[in-house]
């Protein structure tokens, strides 16, 4: 294993996952209203889909990027009404005091959802690309085997990401009481559904 691949890709899964966009607020208030685990589960469906787009810049699959930003457009407005979705439902959900116990289901589920989100968003491709092409992992990425390094890399510091992340809410959580939750709640529906709004927006008009 090329190692110095692996701390490429770490640092590049880092860097695509640490903004604090509408993932990382669902992923924080996930944690505040459900605990540490549902947070971390819901980022890793977020870091699976980095890594699926890694895959695809990584490996220069031309024929698949294409048909995705092909259809980016239809793909970015399903996200949005999706997103637009979970911050209705996030404003109009009463917080707890203490984190819900979440079966296998649940958590399929927390992880389904970011990654569709995720997913969604094909522009994260080219985001990639320009990374890799940066930093020279085009040239050296030659091999089947460096190119895998490089993803498991991409998808580890994502992973890692989500960990300290819900970790640390987690850690916050203790300190607050049901009013101050209500407050986040309300706060993160807001953002969730304005990024929602935002993007369909930006979609519509093109």
């Amino acid at each position: 294993m090329d190692l110095d691949l692996l701390v490429r890709g770490i640092i590049i899964g880092l860097a695509i996952a640490a903004p604090v966009g509408p993932i990382g607020v669902l992923c924080i208030r996930r944690t505040l209203a459900e605990g540490r685990l549902v947070g971390f589960v819901s980022g890793l469906g977020a870091a699976t889909a980095d890594a699926v787009y890694g895959c695809i810049a990584g490996f220069g699959l031309a024929v698949v990027a294409n048909l995705l930003l092909d259809y980016n457009l239809w793909i970015r407005l399903i996200g949005s009404v999706f997103l637009c979705y979970l911050g209705i439902a996030t404003l109009r959900s009463a917080p707890s005091e203490q984190p819900a116990a979440f079966g296998g289901s649940g958590l399929i589920a927390a992880y389904a959802t970011t990654f569709a989100l995720t997913i969604t968003n094909p522009m994260t491709i080219l985001a990639f690309a320009a990374i890799f092409t940066g930093l020279g992992i085009t040239q050296t990425a030659t091999s089947y085997t460096a190119a895998l390094t490089l993803v498991a890399g991409v998808f580890s510091g994502s992973a890692l990401w989500w960990l300290l992340l819900s970790s640390v809410v987690s850690i916050a959580r203790s300190r607050l009481n049901t009013r101050s939750l209500g407050w986040i709640n309300r706060a993160a529906g807001a953002v969730m559904l304005g990024f929602g709004l935002w993007y369909g927006l930006a979609v519509l008009i093109g």
